[in-house]
């Protein structure tokens, strides 16, 4: 009678082993990073008002008037700086 060579699971335990010895160090040196959270507050357009002295009024003193109307362009999704009277602004803190 042949003796039946035995299942061992050696192999598998091995193959397992080698692939987290690469794959830990690989993982424990990556960083991830929240999204820095953003508040607004809003701003009802009112006649007369221009996308300029909204944003002059949120701007920080010496800061930049272009900058704050280029963050309140693509928070409010605008393709001009045409605004309409009782429109809702979100403008970023």
């Amino acid at each position: 009678m042949r003796k039946r060579k035995r299942f061992t699971l050696m192999p598998a335990v091995a193959l397992a082993s080698l692939s987290l010895m690469i794959a830990l160090p690989t993982l424990s040196s990556t960083h991830l990073y929240a999204a820095e959270s953003v508040r607004f507050a809003t701003v009802r357009v009112h006649g007369g008002d221009t996308l300029w002295n909204i944003a002059a009024t949120h701007t920080s003193s010496g800061g930049d008037v272009q900058e704050t109307i280029e963050r309140i362009s693509q928070a409010n999704h605008l393709k001009s700086a045409t605004l309409q009277v009782g429109q809702t602004l979100r403008i970023p803190q």
